[in-house]
């Protein structure tokens, strides 16, 4: 120690003089090292740094020996010759003792590393340390074994996909091969238009074409497209045909093509439909084929009051009235009974609509009031007719006569109220319904079938007393 009673300007000759032995004893010190003491003090993290390169070589060479791994803590500790330094360690030469001290630099990031590490264990240099060349080695040979695995992946998950799904060439080609059999409304219609009137075709032929050419022109774009080409004419002259058959199923066509689509009724006057259609109700023919044809009459005739006074002058109220005077036709006579009772009441509507309204065109209400039909229904013996039919033993015709009879009490008044024959059947009729409607009652049907028949009787007796 330095006596406290010397002069700061004696106290510096002596600082110099303990510098250059400082110096001499480090210059000493270094001499008398060992050199691979300092090789392994470079590689691991000494205070003189060298490039990587040399690190590199140095420890290539390094034999291959244990080395007693050096435990640094966070205070600074002389290293003995022969310790190994940890990675991450902090190394540094006390220029005082000519000693290597070493402490830990960073805790956090290396003490996972010195946890692993126990007190008094030997350190493998050779087997703990990887070159960069190892670790490319090794990240080489990762990425193969991924991109192994992966094609395999691939390879199983398209023999997958080819079981569950076809070749796309494969489908174009047989998309290819159905376009060609791909045909629009309008092409099947006229395909069948041109079987059924080739004379080529067999009756089998024809009559299967009408029958799937009936099922096209239910649609009024369809049924309007058979005007373009001339189809609706060839099936009316198939109404002229001497095989009933291509009658039936003619009319059966044109009845589809009538229905609500107004424009194929104006063409279907012009084009003689009415005449045909009244003269094969006017002959004998097969019930059946009567039966189409009358169908296609109601099609023809409702909403058309232009065609219901052709067919008023053509006298279509006596072929009906021929119609249903015919025997085994209870069937069509309960049609035809419909049909008067919808004619009746549309012209009533259009009528009232107009009044009420002024939704109905004047053109429209003017050819209206030139239908006369309750006169003509009057003059042609349809009241005693209408009454007649009411003897028939189904509910549902009886329905559809009383419904007529209410809409023909304003002309038939007289007739209904003469005839004893009706005012016997009423009174009946009042009877079983009576008795009907009390079961429903007692079922609990408030509003049932046979009441509001009930109710239809009661009304007409009661405007005939």
């Amino acid at each position: 120690m330095i006596p406290q009673s010397l002069s700061p300007f004696r106290i510096a000759p002596f600082g110099m003089l303990l510098g250059l032995l400082m110096a001499f004893c480090f210059t000493f010190c270094l001499s008398r090292q060992n050199p691979n003491e300092f090789a392994l003090t470079n590689l691991e993290k000494s205070s003189t740094k060298e490039p990587e390169k040399k690190e590199a070589k140095a420890e290539e060479e390094m034999d291959a020996k244990d080395l007693e791994v050096f435990q640094p803590t966070h205070e600074w500790q002389a290293l003995r010759p022969g310790q190994a330094v940890p990675a991450g360690s902090h190394v540094r030469l006390n220029l005082q003792t000519g000693a290597r001290e070493v402490k830990l630099q960073y805790e956090d990031k290396f003490q996972s590393n010195l946890k692993r590490l126990k007190k008094g264990k030997r350190l493998d240099i050779n087997t703990n340390t990887y070159t960069s060349q190892d670790l490319k080695s090794a990240l080489a040979k990762f990425k193969e074994g991924a991109q192994t695995e992966s094609s395999k992946e691939d390879e199983a998950r398209q023999a997958e996909v080819k079981q569950l799904f076809r070749p796309i060439e494969e489908l174009k080609k047989e998309f290819d091969e159905l376009n060609v059999f791909i045909e629009t409304d309008m092409q099947i219609m006229v395909r069948l238009i041109n079987k059924f009137n080739s004379s080529s075709s067999s009756l089998e032929e024809k009559i299967a074409a009408l029958f799937d050419l009936e099922y096209y022109v239910h649609q009024m774009d369809n049924a309007q497209d058979l005007l373009s080409f001339g189809g609706l004419q060839v099936v009316i002259n198939g109404l002229n045909s001497t095989e009933p058959l291509v009658k039936e199923y003619a009319a059966f066509v044109l009845g589809a093509a009538f229905s609500s689509n107004p424009k194929v009724q104006v063409e279907a006057i012009e084009g003689g439909a009415l005449q045909k259609l009244l003269v094969i109700l006017a002959t004998e023919q097969p019930p059946t084929a009567k039966k189409k044809v009358l169908f296609a009459l109601c099609s023809l005739l409702r909403h058309f009051p232009y065609a219901q006074q052709q067919f008023l002058k053509l006298g279509g109220l006596q072929v009906l009235k021929g119609l249903v005077q015919e025997k085994n036709m209870e069937v069509l006579a309960v049609r035809v009974v419909t049909l008067l009772y919808d004619l009746v009441t549309e012209k009533m509507f259009a009528e009232e609509e107009a009044e009420l309204t002024q939704d109905v065109s004047p053109e429209k209400l003017q050819q209206y009031r030139q239908v006369h039909l309750l006169p003509g229904l009057r003059e042609q013996g349809w009241c005693e007719i209408t009454a007649h039919l009411l003897a028939l033993p189904e509910h549902d015709a009886r329905e559809k006569v009383l419904q007529t009879l209410g809409a023909l009490l304003a002309t038939c008044r007289d007739h209904y109220r003469q005839d004893p024959q009706l005012s016997r059947t009423l009174a009946s009729l009042q009877a079983e319904y009576q008795a009907l409607a009390t079961l429903e009652l007692q079922e609990g049907e408030d509003e049932g079938y046979f009441r509001e028949l009930l109710g239809s009787i009661d009304s007409l007796l009661r405007e005939l007393r």
